[in-house]
């Protein structure tokens, strides 16, 4: 069926960002850290990525 005409239930956007939430917090628990250090251009990248996140949190209405 496509996505654009399935016409179950839809969640809300808070209900939605709040399961990735937590989906990504049981990720991070249960998946072994990496064993090596990323290489630099690629932790400075995820760096970038945490910061976004977390200016993108305090800009988000709750």
């Amino acid at each position: 069926m496509n996505s654009h005409t399935d016409t179950s239930e839809q969640i809300d956007r808070k209900t939605s960002r709040s399961i990735c939430h937590a989906v990504g917090e049981r990720l991070q628990q249960h998946l072994r850290p990496l064993e090596s250090e990323l290489p630099s251009d690629l932790a400075h990248l995820v760096d970038e990525l945490r910061k976004q996140d977390a200016r993108g949190r305090r800009m988000r209405p709750n």
